[in-house]
């Protein structure tokens, strides 16, 4: 049951980042662990009293979305989002049907708006990054199921051994930007390889009042400058060789 189990669980990933893996697979204490990872997933699905987001077709998604190959910037996610109807598999996205206004639209894909205009971009129309995920930004949560109204409830599984591992097999790949939003986030700067030159960017969180502050803002007060990623990441990626991102349907200056 378990080994169908794993075959099943590993049979999500895509094939690319199967074989970008193959070194961290091929260990047997890692296989043991993703075996206890499909047996927890498995079974929390199967209890009716849980919903677990996102949908287990879902979960990989980010994967599925921007393939090795494809992979420009990395930005990254603690855990799904543990409301109905918002986690797609993809960080910080959400279906773009919640409107911009509403209360169920996350306070970082508003301030991640500001910090797009004030970098010169248009807003978010609204909050499905897609086609962030479709150009090459791998939207990677540390942790890719949660229990619905349960913020970091499946930390303990230990899903961040995976994304560890993807984190640093990526850096191994080519050079890539790297954007780290809040202490979180930042912990992965030791798993990135500097044997390639990576653009790394931290800033605080673009959730809440820790937006402001930190020593190092995702905005400033009073909304009147931001960390600038948006825009440093595509003037890097220019130099790189690379085409630049379109954060949004259109740039006004």
């Amino acid at each position: 049951m378990t080994n169908n189990l794993l075959k099943d669980f590993l049979n999500r990933i895509p094939q690319d980042y199967q074989d970008l893996l193959s070194s961290f697979l091929s260990q047997a204490e890692n296989i043991i662990h993703l075996e206890r990872l499909a047996q927890l997933e498995n079974t929390a699905r199967k209890n009716p009293s849980l919903t677990i987001f996102p949908e287990e077709k879902s979960v990989f998604n980010a994967l599925i979305k921007t393939p090795v190959k494809d992979v420009k910037a990395v930005i990254l996610g603690q855990d799904p989002y543990h409301t109905p109807g918002l986690a797609q598999g993809l960080a910080f996205s959400i279906p773009e049907n919640i409107p911009t206004h509403s209360k169920s639209y996350p306070s970082s894909l508003r301030n991640m708006s500001k910090a797009l205009f004030l970098d010169g971009f248009e807003p978010l129309p609204n909050g499905n990054l897609n086609s962030w995920a479709e150009q090459g930004i791998l939207l990677l949560n540390s942790c890719l199921t949660v229990s619905e109204g349960e913020p970091n409830s499946h930390q303990s599984w230990g899903w961040n051994l995976l994304t560890n591992a993807i984190i640093e097999a990526l850096s191994h790949q080519h050079p890539i930007a790297w954007l780290l939003w809040g202490k979180f986030a930042q912990k992965s700067s030791s798993l990135i390889s500097m044997h390639h030159p990576h653009l790394i960017l931290s800033a605080s969180h673009p959730s809440g009042l820790g937006v402001y502050q930190t020593e190092n803002p995702f905005l400033f007060k009073g909304d009147i400058k931001s960390c600038a990623h948006f825009k440093t990441t595509n003037e890097w990626l220019k130099k790189m060789g690379k085409e630049p991102i379109q954060w949004s349907h259109s740039i006004f200056i």
